[in-house]
């Protein structure tokens, strides 16, 4: 009988997880591999089997972040109301950062000195954000916002959807927002008041 695999997917995604909760929490100093293998409960043997070393551990942990955060953003289906979708859209984003604050933080974080990852995962995380720019081109055909159909407007328009939900989560994860204010209702009023703004008039 084959002996049983230890360093399995299930062990990389918890130290991936782990990995993401250090980094967003304490910072680069703690993402040791040590820790990691030990706040896991296994090898740095292991770390190293999985990831071949620190460098590879983290490019792996961008791309996971990403992935998983694609993933949420390909759930919020498409309907009839073009407009709506790109609202419902936003509030996906933000209900897909909530879900896995850790690898959210890990997305939009500088905070490895020497850091980059490879080529190929930067593509990857580039195509996250196309189905926001589809949907921003779907309105722009539709005739319903000011603006020429063109990859150049909807990028723009586009930046401004993700500007402006980043900001209000940023504001969120970081305890910055009253806890008297009903905080779903803000995310929704300021992308309705974003894409009312828009309007074709």
């Amino acid at each position: 009988m084959p002996r049983p695999k230890t360093h399995d997917d299930a062990l990389r995604a918890r130290l991936l997880v782990r990995a993401g909760e250090l980094l967003s929490a304490e910072g680069p100093g703690a993402l040791s591999l040590r820790r990691l293998a030990a706040d896991v409960n296994t090898s740095t043997t292991a770390v190293y089997s999985l990831f071949g070393g620190k460098p590879a551990l983290l490019n792996a942990l961008y791309e996971e972040a990403f992935h998983r955060f694609g993933e949420r953003l390909a759930e919020v289906p498409l309907t009839a109301d073009p407009v709506e979708d790109l609202v419902q859209l936003g509030l996906g984003y933000r209900r897909g950062a909530l879900a896995e604050p850790q690898f959210y933080l890990v997305m939009h974080s500088k905070s490895v000195p020497g850091f980059e990852p490879s080529a190929e995962v930067f593509a990857a995380s580039c195509a996250t954000v196309a189905p926001l720019l589809e949907r921003v081109l779907r309105v722009l055909e539709a005739g319903l916002f000011e603006g020429e159909p063109t990859t150049e407007v909807a990028a723009r328009l586009a930046v401004g959807v993700w500007g402006s939900v980043h900001g209000l989560l940023t504001l969120e994860l970081n305890g910055n927002l009253p806890a008297t204010l009903d905080v779903d209702a803000i995310y929704e009023s300021a992308l309705r008041a974003l894409t009312g703004g828009w309007r074709r008039r």
